[in-house]
């Protein structure tokens, strides 16, 4: 069903917002923000945001990285793709990593630190997708191959057993 004007038949189309983000790393440690704004204040992040209009999925997530973390990166490949359907929303995750060791917090993190796999705040990570997409990155560096990924987060089937994931390819 979608809405249509009764008087002009335009078609007013509600579509899924894409959020990009990034694995950023350093030196091999990752990039987290800790979040300053709703939702999930306080808890800890990947850079990601909302595309604006007239970029691409990687100007975004290079975007987001800067404003999120003053953080300039490089990407090195497409991650992970992932549908949550439950709130309009499209996760593009890249690869990448910082161009220096130079990052601090923007006007919507509280403080942003680059992790070692072990220091990872796991039950302090802000959304499922990003637990999800830091369990596959640990899991493919460990193997020295990167993959890449398509899964769906369903609301009805809890946040650790939401994602139904894919391998696409094994990084060669």
């Amino acid at each position: 069903m979608r809405d249509v004007c009764t008087e002009c038949h335009v078609v007013h189309y509600q579509n899924p917002k894409v959020v990009a983000g990034c694995v950023p790393e350093w030196d091999g440690r990752i990039l987290l923000c800790r979040r300053a704004i709703e939702p999930r204040r306080g808890f800890w992040t990947l850079p990601a945001g909302f595309m604006e209009n007239d970029e691409t999925t990687v100007q975004a997530a290079v975007r987001e990285t800067l404003e999120e973390a003053s953080a300039a990166i490089e990407i090195d490949a497409l991650y992970a793709l992932f549908s949550l359907p439950h709130i309009n929303q499209v996760y593009v995750m890249f690869r990448g990593h910082l161009r220096e060791p130079a990052f601090g917090p923007g006007d919507e993190s509280l403080e942003v630190v680059l992790f070692e796999e072990a220091g990872i705040p796991w039950d302090d990570l802000a959304f499922p997708v990003v637990r999800e997409t830091l369990r596959l990155y640990f899991a493919d560096r460990s193997r020295g191959a990167f993959g890449m990924y398509t899964g769906d987060l369903m609301r009805d089937t809890g946040i650790a057993a939401g994602f139904r994931v894919r391998f696409l390819a094994d990084g060669s």
